[in-house]
């Protein structure tokens, strides 16, 4: 019971392994006192061990993008799956979100797809990585901590991920590296809904980088009025986010992140 409702909640390519007795067994309140210490280990260990990319398991799709062109002149945009038949991932890169990645009711059940988009703001560029981390149905809400802690830990490998995959781009063009990584986790619940800068590229790939470079604060907004200094207008990304029970309607955010910004903003000003 225990291990099928843990494979239910995680992200597919999060699940536990429980396959095997002797580690199953470990989530049992041990009768021994001697054994107590050794089996509370395992679960931790598995749940805190340090997240590998791994290349040979990456299949990256290039879908109408000139990897000669620079993202402040063509839009570029990233989504990232993951198959429990193949344990590979899937990175395409594209003008906009590859939606053919996110059908069946796997993707709707899990929701652990990341996407994300390269945006020039006030002549700057930076990455915007979008994360569910709950809302749609209550069995996100009841893990949303554990999603957030999950996607907090692998998001340095969905980092190099994107890094190894638009390979050329950063070679072509090495100062992208610099460029700032914002993720927003969309969330209803207004704990986990929130907006943190991961720091440079280059070091937010690092596989600390959860923990030494976050911050939660607000990326600069694009000019109101139309300019050059900032590109594109208009988010790639249409997160589409159901608020379920708590939020009392569905909505769809066509400006990526411009929504999550003003909640943030809200709930921190709230806070103080």
């Amino acid at each position: 019971m225990c291990s099928s409702m843990a494979n239910l909640l995680l992200p597919a390519k999060l699940k536990l392994d429980f396959s095997d007795k002797e580690r199953s067994s470990s989530i049992i309140v041990p009768t021994k006192r001697s054994n107590r210490k050794k089996q509370s280990i395992i679960p931790v260990a598995r749940l805190f061990g340090q997240a590998i990319f791994e290349a040979s398991k990456l299949n990256v799709l290039f879908l109408g993008v000139d990897e000669k062109k620079h993202p402040s002149k063509l839009p570029r945009t990233y989504t990232l799956t993951h198959s429990d038949m193949t344990a590979k991932l899937t990175l395409a890169i594209s003008h906009s979100t590859n939606r053919s990645q996110l059908q069946g009711w796997a993707n709707r059940l899990y929701r652990d797809e990341v996407v994300a988009e390269w945006k020039k703001v006030k002549s700057k560029m930076s990455l915007h990585v979008h994360c569910h981390i709950s809302g749609g149905h209550f069995l996100l809400d009841l893990i949303a901590g554990l999603r957030y802690f999950i996607f907090c830990k692998e998001l340095p490998v969905v980092l190099k991920a994107f890094a190894h995959g638009d390979g050329n781009l950063l070679n072509n063009y090495p100062e992208l590296q610099e460029a700032l990584v914002w993720v927003y986790f969309h969330s209803n619940i207004p704990e986990f809904n929130k907006v943190e800068c991961w720091g440079p590229l280059r070091e937010a790939t690092s596989s600390d980088g959860c923990k030494t470079h976050t911050c939660e604060t607000l990326p600069e907004q694009p000019c109101l009025d139309e300019c050059t200094c900032c590109f594109p207008t208009v988010s790639t990304i249409q997160w589409s986010h159901s608020r379920g029970s708590r939020g009392g309607e569905d909505e769809d955010v066509d400006i990526a992140g411009g929504n999550l910004v003003t909640k943030y903003m809200y709930n921190h000003n709230k806070r103080k």
